[in-house]
């Protein structure tokens, strides 16, 4: 695309793109803090859950899931463990890594806000399709 390709539906719907998200994280601020936790801690627990292949991250998989340094996600495992949402474990294959586990509260709490997250990720489906996307996909669906 050249510098001057851009037409002011693209501006359009890159702005729409952002405001939907906005207003998905903003639901999202507010449904967690319903249950008693911050923001982050409800991303910590989904990133503890969601690791690829197992059932728990460590401090630096978490920092990088969390895009935070390693002394901020330190704070926030502190913060999450004192309300009792995680727990963590030193590694037996490296005694240096500390590996975190959501605990049984924890566990229920992020299941009841993922619920209640993938309803909402469900009726703004449209609203939340990258600009360009929507476009193509419609095209797609008509020619099937």
């Amino acid at each position: 695309m050249n510098k001057g390709d851009l037409k002011k539906r693209d501006y359009e719907a890159l702005a729409e793109y952002r405001y939907a998200i906005r207003r998905y994280l903003r639901f999202s601020e507010e449904a967690v803090r319903k249950f008693g936790v911050t923001p982050q801690q409800y991303q910590i627990m989904l990133a503890i859950k969601g690791y690829p292949g197992r059932e728990h991250a460590n401090i630096s998989e978490l920092a990088e899931r969390m895009q935070l340094d390693h002394h901020s996600t330190v704070g926030l495992v502190d913060r999450a463990e004192e309300r009792g949402l995680i727990r963590r474990e030193q590694s037996i294959e490296d005694r240096r890594r500390v590996n975190v586990f959501l605990t049984a509260e924890g566990e229920d709490v992020l299941r009841q806000l993922v619920e209640i997250h993938r309803a909402e990720l469900k009726r703004m489906r449209e609203d939340l399709r990258p600009p360009g996307l929507a476009v193509r996909r419609k095209a797609v669906d008509a020619s099937r």
